[in-house]
């Protein structure tokens, strides 16, 4: 048999190269390729036309039965899933170390085993001594949680499959898995992958629901090949900072419900606790009119979230660099905006340095806050406050024109809920729930209320 040719696989990008480089051509990461066994020649001509079996085809219009699911019994975690746990999914979530993907999951495992379910938590980072010592802190040393600490991809598939199928499965986390048929080292290209190709096999047999844990990189992305985010059902975040309180399960993608739906759960001394109205949390004291402060009502999914946008302008001696500063929204747009309201506005805001805030660790991606952080560029500007009792919300284009948005009626609902009357929007939007709508066609109109001009 011809030998196998060598090839080179990128450990942050999963690029495939036939020669060793110092960088990858591809992501631009350096010294991460990796000797791995390549194609041999048989295989490469090998006529797989011949010896097949052949497949019963189906049509659309064949009765499909919906997906059982599965509560876990917190419902921030289940309202990002799309309604629970889907029996034979498979599911990824990643978030940064100490953020609480651990805890989460584990609370989610406790109550799902003590609601009578079948439940195998797996550890490859900790011995089983240290989760049931967590378990005991988050008031769930009684569940009977099956637990094990193990990195061999072929023992724990000869367990799960030793006795009666599961209905949950934790594998903690997919980057110290081993397949003994795949040569590297635990956390390689080729490792993962095998390692969570043959788990969702498992998975997708017994009808079990799994559930990988995803180390990130520094940048924020899941570590190890994309591929691995195309091979599972439903890709979870968890956002937040550990300094902070507030941590936020986002749905990036989910083939049984709808994707950008979010979980917000704040960390306490129990364990991860659900927020039920997380509007609440962004908002400060709203008692009375600051400069620069505007209430944003973002969209997330089905839900809708108050947000505060903080603002700050500083003006400075002429032939000084001005700084941006952007935590917690897109420095490109920002810069979009500041230059619409110079160029079709008048402001003249290039000598002065910005500094914009989302409040509350929030991370914005509705591009209908585009109108919101114009609002409170102008009142930090101008040093005139947006009214406390109002919100802001639109698409800016880069004409000046301000463009409708989805579901302005979810935004408003849940405006007036928190007692605000004034919303600052497009035109043609009605009032809802008795908040008093004025309507902008082009932002220098919204410029022009709020410094007085005629």
């Amino acid at each position: 048999m011809a030998k196998a040719k060598r090839q080179y696989v990128c450990q942050n990008c999963g690029a495939v190269t036939y020669r060793w480089q110092g960088q990858c051509a591809d992501c631009g990461e350096w010294n991460t390729l990796v000797e791995e066994a390549g194609e041999s020649a048989f295989s490469a001509k090998h006529d797989l036309s011949k010896g097949g079996r052949t497949l019963a085809l189906e049509t659309l219009d064949a009765h499909s039965i919906m997906p059982e699911r599965m509560l876990c019994g917190i419902a921030e975690f289940d309202r990002a899933l799309g309604g629970g746990f889907v029996a034979g999914s498979a599911t990824l979530i990643g978030g940064d170390p100490g953020i609480g993907k651990s805890t989460l999951l584990l609370q989610a495992a406790g109550r799902l085993a003590l609601a009578g379910k079948s439940v195998v938590y797996i550890s490859g980072e900790e011995a089983t001594a240290q989760v049931r010592l967590r378990a005991q802190r988050l008031g769930l040393g009684k569940a009977p949680v099956a637990l094990a600490s193990a990195t061999s991809v072929r023992d724990i598939l000869a367990t799960l499959g030793g006795g009666s199928d599961p209905d949950f499965i934790v594998i903690d986390s997919i980057q110290t898995m081993h397949s003994d048929l795949i040569e590297g080292a635990p956390g390689t290209v080729s490792q993962v992958r095998a390692s969570a190709q043959e788990l969702i096999r498992f998975a997708k047999d017994s009808g079990a629901a799994l559930v990988l844990v995803g180390h990130v990189t520094k940048d924020g992305t899941i570590a190890g090949p994309r591929v691995l985010e195309h091979m599972v059902d439903t890709v979870l975040a968890f956002e937040g900072e550990r300094s902070h309180q507030y941590r936020i399960l986002r749905a990036v993608k989910n083939r049984f419900g709808g994707t950008d739906e979010i979980g917000v759960f704040a960390m306490g001394e129990g364990g991860l606790g659900e927020v039920a109205n997380p509007s609440s949390l962004f908002l400060t004291d709203r008692s009375r009119d600051v400069p620069g402060s505007v209430v944003f009502p973002a969209l997330e999914g089905t839900r809708p979230v108050l947000v505060e946008v903080q603002a700050l302008t500083v003006r400075l001696a002429s032939g000084a660099t001005p700084r941006r500063a952007v935590v917690g929204w897109d420095s490109g747009r920002l810069a979009m905006v500041l230059a619409v309201l110079e160029a079709r506005c008048g402001l003249q805001m290039g000598a002065c340095e910005v500094y914009l805030n989302i409040a509350g660790g929030y991370r914005l991606t509705d591009p209908a806050a585009d109108m919101a952080v114009a609002a409170a560029l102008i009142s930090a500007f101008s040093e005139r406050p947006v009214p406390a009792d109002a919100i802001v919300f639109g698409e800016l284009s880069l004409s000046g024109e301000v463009r409708p948005v989805a579901h302005d009626g979810l935004r408003l609902r849940e405006a007036a809920k928190l007692g605000f009357s004034t919303a600052w929007g497009p035109k043609g939007m009605k009032g809802v729930g008795g908040i008093s709508v004025t309507g902008f066609t082009r932002l220098g109109e919204l410029v022009d209320l709020m410094l007085g001009r005629d």
